[in-house]
């Protein structure tokens, strides 16, 4: 009898408006890589904005990509060299694949490798049932992590990054702008951190509802009625004091600005969020000031920190989904994190039947 064909089915953007659900070819894995039957992947706001503007900041669209890069999976096949993993090992998946041989890889800041493979911008995105990936860049889930943590290993490992810039340490006083997905695992993080007091600042009241039952000390709506000022009196008030450490989200001029006005002198500004290229900042205030503006783009020796914090319940990762599909449901699923439908946070696809590689059934 003929062996049926296992399908490998993906969630592909052929262009703006145009995303399908289509069969692509089943990968091989090189010597150094394991193939995973990819469990859960998690639609962040870059696989959106690929759909909606065919990029983001300085990555457009080339050609049709597979998209997908918050993501977990179990291994099926190792290459040759591989001896980290092994057949049926749940793992979480790093999307950051350095050189390693460039100067920046060798000093461990492989995130900023310019010669670096990154899922969905340099290379296509796991959205998909079957996906070879370096094997040191998986990370084996202990059994009381579900797959669904694994996925979100990756936003996490942006909170840490972030909050590592900042400084953030015990006793810091945190001020963070925006309360989508990255917001909020920046307010995660930044309280497992020993971070004092952390206030989150929104322009919708139901996120900040969510960042109030994560922890957050302070949190405050804006609207585009209230001035600059207002909204620094009100933020310092919430605190008590001027945030040590202010941590932006949204990519936002206007909260690019905010942030630097609102920090004490001598303090920090990370910029996380990725918005417009030119944007008009006032770096004289902060100069005058000695305000630190830093920057962090996505991660670099993270995921062993977010692991950690997920495995031993410093963080509740879980809380963050709102949402559940299928990979065949994958355009319904990018239009509710689009559009925010029915209170959308963090959306999950699961390219398995839910719960098939939870051994804990946690959710």
């Amino acid at each position: 009898m003929a062996q049926r064909k296992v399908k490998n089915l993906a969630g592909v953007v052929h262009g703006v408006e145009d995303f399908r659900v289509e069969e692509i070819p089943m990968p091989r894995p090189r010597d150094h890589e394991v193939l995973l039957e990819m469990d859960c992947v998690g639609i962040c706001g870059s696989d959106v904005h690929y759909v909606s503007h065919g990029g983001f900041g300085d990555y457009k669209l080339k050609d049709k990509m597979v998209l997908g890069h918050e993501s977990s999976g179990v291994v099926v096949a190792v290459g040759a060299d591989v001896t980290s993993l092994q057949v049926g090992d749940r793992v979480a998946i790093e999307p950051a694949i350095g050189c390693r041989t460039c100067r920046h890889c060798k000093a461990g800041r492989y995130n900023i490798c310019p010669q670096g493979v990154y899922c969905v911008t340099t290379g296509h995105g796991n959205l998909c049932n079957y996906y070879t990936h370096a094997a040191d860049c998986c990370f084996k889930l202990p059994a009381n992590v579900t797959m669904e943590e694994g996925a979100l290993l990756e936003p996490l490992a942006v909170g840490v990054h972030c909050c590592r810039r900042g400084g953030v340490g015990i006793g810091s006083t945190v001020l963070v702008l925006g309360a989508g997905p990255i917001g909020l695992v920046t307010l995660l993080v930044a309280k497992a951190m020993g971070a004092a007091k952390v206030c989150v600042i929104d322009l919708v009241e139901r996120k900040l509802e969510l960042a109030k039952t994560l922890g957050a000390d302070a949190t405050l709506a804006v609207s585009g009625h209230d001035t600059q000022d207002e909204i620094v009196k009100r933020i310092h008030a919430l605190l008590g004091t001027a945030p040590d450490i202010s941590i932006e989200c949204t990519g936002a001029e206007a909260c690019v600005q905010l942030g630097i006005e609102a920090t004490v002198p001598g303090g920090v500004v990370t910029l996380v969020g990725i918005g417009a290229i030119q944007q008009r900042v006032p770096i004289t205030t902060a100069l005058v000031r000695e305000i630190d503006i830093r920057t962090a783009f996505r991660y670099a020796n993270c995921y062993p920190a977010a692991l950690a914090m997920v495995a031993n319940g410093t963080i509740d990762a879980l809380k963050l989904i709102t949402h559940h599909y299928e990979l065949q449901e994958s355009d319904q699923a990018f239009n509710t994190a689009r559009y925010g439908l029915g209170g959308a946070v963090k959306v999950m696809i699961h390219c398995q039947p839910r719960n098939k590689n939870n051994p804990q059934r946690k959710v």
